[in-house]
């Protein structure tokens, strides 16, 4: 059994999505951050950079086992049922090389462009042109990839796709006053999304947790 600790966050939602896919049982533990839950000293143990999501699988190798940054979590989950990671190759590492780009790229700057531009009540121009111009380059990042192949990794659906798609789909909604009218011009990255959202994991997973 594993222990899913997440919040209704574009990172939280790539655990649930992996998990749905890949059909292992799992609890889910709510951690709102809006009332800083994620500082209380039982999540600290699990988590130690006080970030969600973090997972405690009682079936770890070894026994019990803990982990936390979306990333790993991914490659942990994928290697453990053997799905949406090949085990060697160039595909392994092109999945890989994506899964980084998000992680390293993506979410931090969508994270970053929603605080300027949206969430904060005073605004930096300077700052809000910044992020917007590096949320639209990556974007762009994306088109091109997503016109050469199905999927950010290739022809198959990988967890780069499953850590990618709920910052991605942000561009869409949350972040639309600042993203909207640039991704209308993008088919390739609007063909993704729909292809990645109408997956019936993708969608059961994007639900959790339940607020």
């Amino acid at each position: 059994m594993i222990d899913l600790y997440t919040w209704s966050t574009p990172n939280g939602r790539k655990i649930s999505i992996m998990l749905e896919e890949v059909g292992l049982r799992y609890t889910v533990h709510s951690v709102n951050i809006g009332r800083d839950e994620q500082f209380d000293p039982k999540f600290l143990a699990i988590s130690p950079n006080n970030k969600i999501p973090a997972i405690v699988d009682s079936d770890g190798p070894g026994g019990l086992l803990s982990l936390f940054e979306s990333g790993a979590i991914l490659t942990y989950l994928a290697e453990k049922t053997g799905r949406f990671l090949a085990p060697k190759g160039a595909a392994r590492y092109r999945a890989l090389e994506w899964l980084n780009w998000q992680m390293g790229g993506l979410g931090p700057m969508f994270g970053q462009l929603g605080f300027f531009a949206v969430r904060s009540s005073e605004k930096a121009p300077l700052a809000i042109k910044r992020f917007t111009d590096e949320a639209e380059r990556l974007i762009g990042v994306m088109e091109r990839r997503l016109s050469a192949a199905p999927y950010l990794a290739g022809d198959e659906y990988t967890i780069a796709d499953i850590a990618a798609y709920p910052w991605a789909l942000a561009a869409t909604t949350y972040l639309a006053p600042a993203l909207g009218e640039f991704v209308k011009e993008k088919p390739e990255f609007l063909r993704w999304l729909e292809s990645v959202g109408e997956r019936p994991a993708v969608q059961r997973g994007m639900a959790i947790p339940k607020i």
